[in-house]
């Protein structure tokens, strides 16, 4: 199968470099990446924050980098956009410009009935049902997350006394073809959630010597008998906007735990 032929050249025909001569003397060393819009809206409004570049685009729109200081810490944010190959294409140049360690937070869609809405999910591994990462390591059906990185992560929600679970994600490409079957055989291979980036975003991090980390908050449920979309169709409502205030400042936290750690 195509996906198996990996070729472990570093050096590919377009590189991230082709697009960044050198790095940023400026970056910090840690990025906290958000997925989601109305959470960088909020960054946006409340926070002071200033631009590093806006060097970052697509042919749909730009992804600025953003540097703040968190207590002493300076940390780059910015948007990542959703789906393996977007996220991984821009964590490159994220690199390529002098970013070492990457904290992910984004929303995933659980497929455990118990897991509240806004709950805290740290993956420790993801089961690999996306093509990007194939293309970064050898085919095999899981990948493992850094443990020191998963520590620091997990140290911030001890430190504020908040709940919190631990386990296996499902990255998959497609969001519309998480068949029943499909979500069951999951399932019983472990899998508490459901992604789109976790297991792509792990292997570039090992295949470019780089730290990766994520954290969910719980959104929508794939666990029941019938799809609940839950807060996937509220992100207008205050409740959303205050437990993504609140999401923000704990990333921001973990930032600066990791930054300390790596």
């Amino acid at each position: 199968m195509l996906l198996e032929q990996f070729d472990k050249n570093k050096n590919a025909i377009i590189n991230p470099e082709h697009f960044h001569k050198q790095k940023l003397e400026n970056m910090p060393k840690t990025c906290v990446g958000f997925f989601s819009k109305s959470v960088m809206d909020i960054i946006l409004k409340n926070y002071d924050i200033k631009l590093v570049t806006d060097d970052i685009s697509n042919a749909t729109m730009s992804f600025p980098i953003y540097k703040i200081n968190h207590n002493g810490v300076e940390l780059a944010i910015t948007q990542l956009p959703l789906g393996a190959p977007a996220c991984v294409g821009n964590t490159e140049e994220l690199i390529s410009l002098g970013i070492k360690n990457i904290l992910a937070v984004g929303c995933c869609g659980c497929l455990e009935k118990e897991i509240g809405e806004y709950s805290i999910i740290i993956p420790t591994s993801a089961i690999r049902d996306e093509g990007t990462s194939y293309h970064y390591a050898e085919a095999y059906d899981e990948t493992v997350l850094d443990e020191k990185m998963v520590k620091s992560i997990e140290k911030v929600f001890i430190d504020h006394n908040i709940h919190y679970k631990k386990g296996k994600t499902w990255t998959t490409d497609a969001l519309f073809r998480e068949t029943k079957d499909k979500t069951n055989d999951r399932i019983k291979r472990g899998a508490i959630v459901v992604d789109m980036e976790c297991s792509a975003m792990n292997i570039l991090s090992e295949f470019r010597s780089t730290h990766f980390g994520q954290f969910f908050y719980a959104a929508d449920n794939l666990a029941g008998e019938e799809y609940d979309p839950r807060s996937i169709l509220t992100q207008s409502k205050s409740t959303d906007t205050q437990a993504k205030s609140k999401i923000i400042e704990l990333a921001l936290e973990c930032g600066n735990e990791i930054d300390k750690n790596f």
